[in-house]
């Protein structure tokens, strides 16, 4: 089968090939045929080096399709059944699932399927990004890592819900907790940053600011609810005029580096909200005062996967959608083939574009 496969940490572009094998499925493993995988920022950042993985690896983590395969003691889905991969599955049973309620925390499964083989291509064995590797016409994965939604959702618009529409919604709604009325600050207008965006306009934010150094991309974020959009100089002055000069109620931070984080964290008021969505590299440091982490009482929160139980929050995803308060269609600018698919890295680097979807 074809997959697209990166083969050195640093490399620019991809591998793609049409000799690759699946390993063999276990007992509770599932295969799927993939039909649409989005290409997220998180890609570009295996690439680079900021989120490790396994090297050579089949990219990719943002996908749905339909189930072609199950085993034996798979009870959850069946054989046609449409699904929406996983990257950090819950395992269902562990004190995060169970005890402190937040499955997204989990790391039972995860670091078991991201450091196991899924693919092979010849004698070589393959990584998958996050154990999921949906740049593939095909994947295996655990039970656990799809769940199951009606086929009658598209499947295209379905596959940005595995990532970035539950990673940006869901930090809004689940990790930072918007409040209606309040005023938010997103900085970073890609993928997530839009999800972002649109999660804080469900939530009921009166005002709604999004920041980012591409121009053309002000203007997709007021298309998808932000009230006011602004180029990084000119932050300064909206915050200025927001709680009589205070600052904002909440910023959420959909980049992930140090200085667009300290700006998210200045930006809010005194025991405001600075929510960190992006993902840094492992060596970089951010840093506070010792004196104004007491003085401010500002919180300062992380959130992974938005925060998120995937069994119940895809579908919450989709139930939005279908009411018409989360534009996941609108999403998708570029529609790309796998053999497109260094194209689609391209333009994510030079940031012409929100969000894109690969067909296979």
């Amino acid at each position: 089968m074809r997959a697209a496969i990166l083969r050195n940490v640093g490399d620019t572009a991809l591998d793609v090939c049409d000799d690759v094998e699946l390993i063999e499925p276990g007992p509770t493993d599932v295969i799927v045929d993939i039909t649409h995988t989005g290409i997220c920022h998180s890609d570009l950042s295996v690439m680079n080096g900021t989120i490790p993985e396994r090297i050579p690896s089949v990219l990719g983590h943002e996908g749905a399709g339909i189930v072609a395969e199950v085993g034996d003691a798979v009870t959850s889905v069946s054989v046609g059944d449409h699904v929406i991969a996983v990257w950090s599955p819950p395992c269902g049973n562990c004190v995060y699932c169970l005890g402190h309620k937040r499955p997204n925390l989990c790391a039972n499964l995860q670091f078991g399927i991201m450091l196991r083989p899924q693919f092979r291509q010849g004698d070589q064995d393959l990584g998958a990004m996050c154990g999921v590797g949906t740049f593939a016409d095909r994947t295996l994965l655990p039970e656990q890592a799809v769940v199951q939604i009606d086929a009658g959702v598209p499947l295209e618009t379905a596959a940005l819900v595995g990532c970035g529409v539950m990673t940006g919604v869901g930090a809004a709604l689940n990790t930072a907790k918007v409040a209606p009325g309040s005023s938010v600050v997103v900085l970073g207008a890609g993928g997530v940053g839009i999800s972002a965006i649109q999660g804080a306009r469900i939530a009921g934010a009166a005002d709604i600011v999004a920041v980012d150094r591409n121009p053309a991309k002000l203007g997709v974020a007021r298309s998808f609810g932000a009230t006011e959009a602004v180029l990084p100089e000119d932050l300064d002055e909206v915050k200025a005029a927001m709680n009589g000069g205070q600052g904002f109620d909440y910023a959420l931070e959909c980049i992930g580096h140090p200085v667009t984080m300290r700006a998210a964290y200045d930006a809010v008021r005194r025991g405001g909200t600075c929510c960190i969505v992006g993902v840094g590299r492992v060596e970089e440091q951010l840093s506070f005062s010792a004196f104004e982490i007491f003085f401010n009482e500002k919180n300062l929160v992380g959130s992974y996967y938005g925060g998120a139980d995937v069994r119940v929050d895809f579908h919450r995803m989709l139930r939005l959608a279908e009411a018409g308060q989360l534009d996941l269609a609108g999403m998708i600018d570029r529609r790309l083939s796998l053999e497109d698919i260094n194209d689609g890295i391209d333009a994510l680097l030079t940031g012409d574009v929100v969000r894109q979807v690969v067909e296979l």
